[in-house]
Parts: structure tokens; C-alpha cells; sequence
């Protein structure tokens, strides 16, 4: 019984995508990652107001409420890279996908951690004001 214990408050303390199957990506490994020939698609799942205040270079828009039913527009030959706001939605995402067969990885911290680390953003262009 006294093994039991410290190995549930090791779970307790560990994050969540240590116990995933594989490890989240750094935003500083994004860029290159996304640049390559076998690159994931950059899966963005947070609404679509947020996505329009703001989001990766090339992240594809699927709210996570709606990916379970839009499943037909992964491309099943390329990998996910997926985020959120936070990681919540994206962990969700995640089993989503990884239930369905397709392999999966998280941007590490989410969209508050890139915005921290000055990230590049993209974001609808800005209409122009009437002369």
C-alpha cells in the first residue's frame, strides 16, 4: 500500500502530456517542424472568434466541439499538431484524434504560451477605413 502512494502523487504533479503517448512541441520548434516536407497539419480548436482575434501561421480552424463530426477533413496521411487557448480543449482534441486512428501531438502551453514568447501571429487583414 505505501508504493501506491507516492506513485498517485507523482501522477498528481505530472502534466498531463508527460503521460500522453507523445510529447507536446515546443513553440520554438513549430516553425521548422511546420516548414518540413512530412509536415502535421496545425490544428487550431478554439472558436471562431478567437481564431479570427488571432492564430499560428497556418493553423486550419476546427472548434474542438465540432472535430468529432468534421473527422472527413483530416487528412489521414499527415500527422496533427494541435492547440487551444490553454490545452484543455486540445487535450480533448487529442483523445478525439488519437481515438480515430490519427497521430497526434500538442504545441506545448498553448496559445497563452506563444503569445508569451512573441510568436508570430496571423490574423484576417485589417479592413481598410473609407476615405
Amino acid at each position: 500500500m505505501r508504493r501506491l502512494i507516492p506513485l498517485s502523487l507523482l501522477l498528481l504533479v505530472m502534466p498531463m502530456t508527460a503521460l500522453a503517448g507523445r510529447p507536446a512541441v515546443s513553440p520554438a520548434a513549430v516553425a521548422e517542424i511546420t516548414a518540413r516536407e512530412d509536415a502535421p497539419l496545425l490544428l487550431d480548436v478554439r472558436t471562431p472568434e478567437e481564431f479570427a482575434q488571432g492564430h499560428l501561421p497556418g493553423a486550419v480552424l476546427i472548434p474542438h466541439d465540432q472535430l468529432a463530426a468534421r473527422l472527413d477533413e483530416i487528412d489521414r496521411d499527415r500527422w496533427v499538431l494541435v492547440y487551444c487557448r490553454s490545452g484543455k480543449r486540445a487535450g480533448t482534441a487529442q483523445d478525439i484524434l488519437e481515438e480515430a486512428g490519427i497521430e497526434v501531438r500538442q504545441v506545448e502551453g498553448s496559445w497563452l504560451r506563444w503569445q508569451e514568447e512573441g510568436r508570430p501571429v496571423q490574423a484576417p487583414a485589417k479592413a481598410e477605413a473609407a476615405e
